[in-house]
């Protein structure tokens, strides 16, 4: 049966059209918008604009927004792909730094954004184009370790905030667990807001790691969600403080260093794929 458009389409004499970039990190992809403010995008839009089908197609919509402090180049806001708002997202972050650092041919240096989990000091490298984004999370908060039953199989976790909520789970799954055990956890009612979920194995100073994101569902990387990882890794003695420690995504590869203040530094790459116009 042939799927119907979403609602929000509406035929193009009826809407304006609306300016975007397409980047991803890693395979987590998004849409840019430049948007002088929060509504410029709602999520009805959002879920559109994010439909693979009828959409662009994206995990989520960047917006960039001007800035509200003085030590900020600007603000970025996260929409997900189903119109939910998180409170912060490492890999749109890393494109929003190299769009903006490209429109003022900025190739190297400093560039501070805010974010709804506060000021984020990120340092681009784009010389010859790499588009290399290092970014300081933050303190990233490693809390309580849980145990849920999701359907009669208990499940131990490790909770941890890097912005946004993270439950850890330190041991392998196939992806057909991953289907099942992710959303139950990301909705489970221990946790109010939802939760970000993550299937990672450690060995040698390295961690594979899969990411069922809050709003989203399984996505080829997340930058919050290595943080947190590696956070939860070092807190358990899995890996060290202090070193660069390489996180094997879906996607591709993150280094991620937690310091002794444990802040995350979070180091990956940033590509735009094309610019365009919708119809609104």
């Amino acid at each position: 049966m042939r799927r119907s458009p979403p609602d929000a389409w509406y035929p193009l004499t009826t809407r304006v059209a609306l300016a975007f970039h397409k980047y991803e990190g890693l395979g987590n992809d998004f849409v840019l918008v430049e948007a002088d403010h929060e509504t410029a995008v709602t999520p009805e839009h959002a879920r559109s604009l994010c439909d693979r089908r009828f959409g662009v197609g994206a995990d989520g919509v960047l917006l960039l927004l001007p800035r509200s402090s003085s030590g900020a180049v600007a603000r970025m806001r996260v929409i997900n792909a189903d119109g939910s708002v998180p409170e912060m997202c490492g890999n749109g972050l890393r494109c929003a730094v190299l769009h903006v650092a490209r429109s003022r041919s900025q190739v190297s240096g400093e560039l501070t954004f805010e974010t709804d989990a506060g000021l984020r000091p990120c340092v681009v490298d784009d010389r010859d184009r790499h588009g290399l984004v290092t970014v300081d999370m933050g303190v990233v908060r490693v809390a309580e370790d849980v145990q849920l039953d999701i359907d009669g199989e208990r499940w131990d976790l490790t909770l941890a905030d890097a912005g946004n909520p993270h439950a850890i789970i330190t041991r392998a799954a196939p992806r057909s667990v991953i289907d099942v055990v992710g959303p139950r956890v990301a909705t489970h009612a221990r946790f109010v807001a939802g939760t970000n979920v993550e299937f990672a194995t450690f060995d040698q100073g390295t961690v594979d790691l899969v990411v069922w994101e809050r709003g989203v569902g399984v996505t080829l990387a997340c930058g919050t969600g290595a943080c947190a990882t590696v956070a939860v890794g070092v807190a358990k003695g899995l890996v060290a403080k202090g070193q660069e420690t390489k996180v094997k995504l879906p996607g591709g590869l993150l280094q991620v260093t937690i310091l002794e203040d444990g802040r995350a530094i979070m180091r990956g790459p940033a590509r735009h794929v094309f610019s365009g116009e919708v119809c609104g």
